[in-house]
């Protein structure tokens, strides 16, 4: 069986070597496993898997949370969240550096995704904040770290993914999301303020235009309504994530309206975003049901399991080694990969010590934020280098602070799991 087991990780790391997309790899993959395990009917097991795991109602929040966020995408949204929060954080020792993460998240809160947020934000504040005088690594820095808000506050496509794979409620995770984002948020800021306040010369001398002019923050109020309506619908018990996600398209759209940005041509590009990237993560899913069917069959997650129990782990002991192996991990695949291939594996060893799945949730997600920074793989990276023309290892260097205030993060989370886990607990019809 160990043999079996090698030769499978050898030829996923072959494929993905080559350039296969990840999808059909693992399908693959998990083809070749069910034949070298001799598995009866692997034809009929390989349909089975694929369709259980697309034909799955809780799903369909997916591409609605993606269309929401490709409509506000293709808006002013990015221009407004700069206007609407500059007069605000003037007063905040690091001044607009402060705008990157606010903005971003809000704009989580909005698009689901890292790379959204990072683009969109960075558009607008890379040149205006260089223009100012601000240091160059700090705006790399506050983007790249700010962006990976985009998985962690809900509605997050990366909790989606978990939620179907763990079958895990995704009310609960985009919840537990909330206050972790909230911690998150703080403790960039924090370390802005310190850092301007200890390089007083990175930081320009407030501008007259700063002053708050109540039109430009009255633009970002309207897109902040939406995510409370959204969000506040899950907590409140009247609407299930789906319906959620419609209440959010339906608002999108009024405010795509209203700014005057919606359009036919616009439409059919959001509508094209959207159909392109629910395919790619269904056909990720797909092929990573079809590879869990045959590690099923095998027994390795079960014998996996039986030996975390034998070797007594407690949850930190296990947590340190799975950070270790997700940051290897986060070096060479993404965050949704990451997920859908290790959780056959790695959830029930986090089940035989007791660790609440919800929370482990909220956990993987901080750590597949830390391969959005992570070099050679981090999708942010490769987005400020295109955005600032600087070489990655320059942008890598930006975003150490922020990789470890992320790795902080997640020992306060484990310390402290109720910042997790208290809205979950609380909300109505959980």
């Amino acid at each position: 069986m160990t043999g079996i087991f090698i030769t499978l990780v050898v030829l996923l790391a072959v494929l993905l070597s080559l350039g296969f997309w990840v999808g059909l790899s693992l399908l693959v993959v998990g083809i070749a496993g069910l034949v070298m395990l001799d598995a009866s009917n692997a034809g009929g097991l390989v349909a089975s898997a694929v369709f259980a795991s697309i034909d799955s109602w809780p799903l369909t929040a997916l591409p609605l949370f993606l269309l929401m966020g490709e409509l506000l995408f293709q808006s002013k949204l990015s221009e407004n969240m700069f206007r609407g929060f500059a007069p605000l954080v003037r007063w905040l020792p690091g001044r607009l550096l402060h705008v990157n993460v606010l903005g971003c998240g809000v704009l989580a809160a909005i698009v689901g995704s890292s790379g959204v947020c990072c683009a969109t934000i960075g558009r607008m504040s890379v040149p205006e904040l260089t223009r100012r005088g601000y240091r160059e690594s700090m705006i790399i820095g506050t983007l790249t770290g700010s962006g990976t808000l985009g998985l962690l506050i809900p509605p997050s496509i990366m909790m989606i993914v978990y939620g179907i794979v763990s079958q895990t409620s995704i009310a609960r995770l985009f919840l537990a999301g909330v206050l972790p984002g909230l911690v998150l948020m703080g403790l960039f800021m924090g370390y802005i303020v310190l850092w301007s306040l200890l390089h007083r010369d990175g930081v320009p001398e407030d501008r007259a235009d700063d002053q708050v002019r109540w039109r430009d923050v009255g633009r970002i109020v309207p897109p902040i309504m939406l995510v409370f309506v959204v969000i506040g619908s899950i907590y409140g018990g009247w609407a299930t994530p789906t319906e959620s996600a419609v209440i959010g398209v339906a608002g999108a759209m009024v405010l795509a309206t209203a700014g005057g940005s919606m359009s036919w041509p616009m439409l059919h590009r959001a509508l094209t975003g959207t159909v392109k990237t629910s395919t790619l993560i269904l056909l990720i899913i797909a092929g990573a049901s079809v590879l869990t069917t045959a590690l099923d069959f095998s027994g390795i997650p079960k014998v996996a399991a039986e030996a975390v129990v034998a070797m007594n782990l407690n949850q930190y002991q296990l947590l340190a080694a799975l950070t270790l192996l997700y940051l290897v991990l986060g070096c060479f695949l993404e965050g949704v990969s990451m997920i859908v291939l290790t959780a056959a594996i790695v959830l029930p060893m986090t089940q035989a010590v007791g660790i609440d799945p919800v929370w482990f949730g909220i956990y993987l997600v901080v750590i597949v934020e830390l391969a959005q920074i992570t070099p050679p793989v981090g999708f942010n990276l490769f987005i400020l280098q295109a955005l600032t023309g600087r070489d990655l290892l320059a942008v890598a260097k930006a975003s150490v602070p922020f990789f470890f205030l992320l790795v902080s993060a997640i020992v306060m989370f484990a310390i402290f799991p109720e910042i997790v886990l208290y809205l979950p607990r609380t909300m109505i019809g959980r």
